[in-house]
């Protein structure tokens, strides 16, 4: 009886190790490309190509890419209500004027993404654009900075 489940249980680990019993495709890596622009000076986009695992987040892709090239990183704080959001991007770091933008650009649409960099689940051969912006200024915050300015 003990040899015969010796047996078995041999036959059962030689079928795994040769790969014969396998659970869905080994993680596959599928390419994006990522730009970062500053709206705020005359340095050209900067373009890098990485790779993000199918079903992963885009800072999985991030971190990935600040390992492999030198001249690629940022920062990002955590809010514990709303995650993660990019603080600097190579060395240029968001203000209270300005704040970095995700887009994506996939089947030639760019929409702005509605989740933080540790949410967002690229897809294959997305452009993701990290883009330095100046936050929107609001009608009833110019109205409330005039009447301020207007009282002294």
């Amino acid at each position: 009886m003990i040899v015969r489940a010796i047996i078995l249980l041999s036959t059962v680990l030689l079928v795994l190790d040769s790969g014969l019993m396998t659970y869905g495709d080994p993680l596959r890596a599928l390419p994006i490309r990522l730009s970062v622009v500053d709206s705020h000076s005359d340095i050209p986009a900067l373009m890098y190509y990485t790779t993000v695992v199918e079903g992963g987040v885009l800072l999985g892709a991030m971190r990935r890419l600040q390992q492999t090239q030198d001249h690629f990183k940022f920062t990002v704080s955590e809010d514990p209500d709303y995650g993660l959001f990019l603080e600097s991007v190579n060395g240029v770091a968001s203000t209270d004027q300005t704040y970095w933008e995700v887009l994506v650009e996939s089947s030639g649409t760019t929409v702005r993404i509605s989740m933080g960099v540790g949410c967002y689940v690229p897809k294959a051969n997305d452009h993701i654009i990290l883009k330095l912006t100046t936050w929107p200024i609001s009608r009833e915050n110019t109205e409330h900075e005039l009447e301020a300015f207007t009282e002294k």
